[in-house]
């Protein structure tokens, strides 16, 4: 394994992980390179990674096929005891991983124990799915003849992994892979590899075979060309990914001539409505976590907030309250409620909105700054009011901790505004009618509506976009377990009988 670096202090050492995992072996990049991975509270490394590139996807992608071959074969029950006792492992190493979380992430403590809680539900709720698989029959047409589907694994996986819900994001896409009978060759991203190498680490303890899953760090400048070779690769039959609409045209299309099925879970700039009649403390209550939590960097936080003229003033001021509550530290240290940003350009880009907000008559109620603390790569909670459909934060996602307040008159207003986007992944609003609620879940254009809700994703619950917020789904009953099967139809033809 690459050096170790004493910044992380861990019960069990062997939780950190700083090479790639390829068929039950821990090993370095092809070309000998390797990458430090940053803290972004203090902008300081701390690890390195091998930097994996396009010449080494060939043999991960070849152990994985490997390993399906076998794994295929398991019983549903025998996937379900190892999930279930991967399960077990990370609950078990919950403290040390949360660390490493941490210094990956630059999000509190307390949030990083979110995440983990979080990410098991998907290994608990998939250990479950595992034997819920089913076909169906079907009644024939034609005397004499049966029909009927099986499900099957659908091959080998390619899973995208994004930075700001590192663990999370491995384990929704695992968990429902493994369940089904596949395996999987992940790619982190460049900012949060170790955590899933933690999680690869689990997993073999765990006892899945080696080759069921495989993780490949990698730099930004050679992500490009590592994940079009997974795309690209015969054997690789599923892609799931998780990032930027832009990023994600670009991997549809590396798909599209193999024809290879696809999950895209894009990017959001969610609308989050307030009406005259809504509770402000409910709808206050939800959009603090639902904003702030890692320093706005969730693809289903509130970007765009339309408050009715007639509480207007009112919620500006009770949101502005709770968000000078806020505490902004490294994740590390006691009492942080808000982190640093993750990446650098996470800083430009809501210093640039805010900046364009007050240039288009936006007015800053508080917050607005960068901070200077530790180097890292903090910004001040910010509320903004007087928005309007002028600024860029109408338009662009943020993902910082920024957001706007836009005033509206009338609930066709507020749907034609929150409407307004290419994207459509999720949309809340706040209001005790109950008619208008029916309304807007059936008008407002995304995937998951909160109703009087705030974020609501969670193992049970169908999660997936419209629009150039993707397709397909990622949790849930049947239809995440789905995204990873094939259906198979046979028919049968008797003799001698009906």
């Amino acid at each position: 394994m690459g050096d170790r670096k004493p910044l992380i202090d861990l019960k069990d050492p062997d939780l950190f992980r700083n090479d790639a995992y390829v068929n039950g072996q821990w090993i370095g990049a092809k070309s000998g390179k390797r990458f430090d991975i940053i803290d972004p509270g203090t902008n300081q490394p701390f690890a390195t990674c091998p930097d994996m590139s396009a010449d080494d996807v060939d043999a991960a992608v070849q152990a994985a096929g490997e390993a399906f071959a076998a794994y295929r074969t398991y019983t549903p029950l025998a996937r379900s005891q190892l999930l279930a006792k991967w399960d077990a492992l990370i609950r078990e190493n919950k403290e040390d991983i949360a660390r490493i979380l941490v210094h990956e992430t630059g999000k509190p403590l307390a949030e990083a124990h979110g995440e983990i809680e979080y990410a098991t539900s998907f290994t608990r709720w998939f250990a479950g799915e595992a034997e819920r698989v089913q076909g169906a029959t079907y009644p024939g047409s034609i005397p004499g003849r049966r029909i009927f589907t099986i499900k099957q694994p659908i091959g080998v996986v390619a899973a995208l992994v994004p930075w700001n819900f590192p663990i999370a994001m491995i384990l929704r896409k695992a968990s429902a892979a493994f369940a089904a009978g596949c395996t999987m060759v992940a790619k982190p991203s460049p900012e949060t590899p170790l955590t899933a190498l933690t999680m690869a680490y689990l997993a073999e303890k765990a006892g899945f075979p080696r080759g069921v899953l495989n993780v490949l760090p990698t730099t930004l400048d050679n992500t490009p060309a590592l994940s079009e070779a997974l795309c690209r690769h015969p054997t690789v039959k599923k892609v799931s990914f998780t990032g930027s609409t832009r990023v994600g045209k670009i991997l549809s299309a590396h798909c599209a001539d193999s024809l290879k099925k696809l999950t895209l879970e894009l990017g959001g700039n969610c609308p989050f409505i307030v009406f005259d009649d809504a509770s402000l403390e409910q709808a206050c209550q939800a959009l603090i976590p639902l904003k702030f939590r890692h320093a706005g960097q969730a693809c289903i936080t509130a970007n765009r907030v339309y408050v009715q003229r007639g509480v207007y003033d009112e919620f500006a001021s009770l949101l502005a309250e709770k968000t000078r509550a806020l505490r902004v530290g490294h994740g590390l240290d006691e009492g942080t409620t808000m982190g640093a940003l993750t990446v650098p350009q996470g800083l430009e880009k809501t210093a640039i909105q805010v900046e364009d907000a007050k240039k288009h008559g936006g007015t800053v109620l508080t917050g607005g700054n960068k901070l200077s603390l530790n180097n890292g790569y903090f910004f001040e909670p910010t509320v903004i009011t007087n928005a309007n459909a002028k600024m860029k934060i109408a338009e662009e996602e943020t993902f910082g901790p920024l957001l706007a307040l836009f005033p509206f008159e009338t609930e066709e207003e507020a749907v034609r505004a929150a409407n307004n986007t290419s994207m459509g992944l999720a949309s809340y609003c706040f209001t005790k009618n109950v008619d208008r609620l029916w309304r807007l879940f059936e008008n407002l254009e995304a995937g998951m509506i909160g109703l009087n809700t705030g974020n609501a994703s969670a193992a049970e619950s169908p999660f997936g976009g419209i629009k150039d917020s993707g397709y397909g789904k990622e949790s849930g009953k049947d239809v995440a377990i789905n995204e990873y099967l094939i259906t198979k139809t046979g028919t049968l033809s008797l003799e001698g009988q009906y």
